[in-house]
């Protein structure tokens, strides 16, 4: 099942590629493996997935100590800064830094490990009250007061937008959150360097890639409908 989930979705990236006329190689698919086994996780990998995203930061660390060190690790969920020091070292990308006192964290936290921790900013473009991510108005001025910081480069963009039925409803979302991330690479800021955009799930990642996605976050797309463990 996960072959085939994966050359389907492979597939559909090449395709949305072609349309907007972009390289393939310019977009990076995310196995988002939450709450995922990891017999599963190997079995994407076997098939050449080097990219996992998780939500949570135990099952991050737990499954980043049973699998390959060439894995690179995305941490797409919300993170709390007393968390922030399991992972600091294990991730290749945060993408959901939408404060300055969890960058301030993270900054600390990259100091002690004496890494360089590569962060993305969560902008809330559509302004749903249920999700974390920091309004597009203020995102410039973060970016500005994160770049001060040591030990910690801000990356590019993420948003996670709204469940539509339709993907196409979420073009104008992508679209957004691309030309903020075009204004503020034109800044030049000192310390930020705008490689990333982090846009797009199962359900509309072929609309994210046509408004210039770098990494799209899929999960049931590939391993199916989630499993919430049940403990009795």
């Amino acid at each position: 099942m996960i072959k085939e989930n994966l050359n389907r979705v492979q597939e559909n990236i090449r395709n949305a590629c072609a349309r907007a006329g972009r390289k393939e190689d310019e977009v990076t698919l995310i196995a988002v493996s939450k709450t995922k086994p990891v017999s599963m996780l190997e079995e994407a990998y076997a098939l050449g997935v080097r990219d996992f995203g998780e939500n949570k930061v135990q099952e991050l660390v737990d499954k980043a100590g049973q699998l390959p060190e060439d894995i690179r690790w995305h941490m797409i969920g919300h993170l709390q800064r007393n968390k922030v020091k399991y992972i600091i070292d294990k991730v290749y990308l945060i993408h959901s830094v939408d404060s300055l006192r969890l960058a301030e964290e993270i900054s600390k936290e990259a100091v002690k490990h004496g890494v360089t921790a590569n962060i993305l900013i969560e902008v809330n473009v559509a302004g749903e009250e249920s999700k974390f991510g920091i309004s597009p108005e203020d995102t410039p001025g973060l970016i500005e007061e994160i770049s001060r910081l040591p030990a910690i480069q801000v990356r590019g963009l993420m948003t996670i937008a709204p469940f539509v039925e339709k993907a196409e409803d979420n073009r104008i979302i992508f679209n957004a959150l691309l030309k903020l991330y075009v204004d503020i690479s034109r800044k030049n800021i000192d310390n930020v360097h705008m490689d990333f955009l982090s846009m797009g799930m199962t359900g509309d990642y072929e609309v994210a890639v046509e408004e210039g996605a770098t990494f799209v976050r899929v999960g049931t797309g590939i391993f199916g409908e989630r499993s919430y463990r049940i403990t009795e």
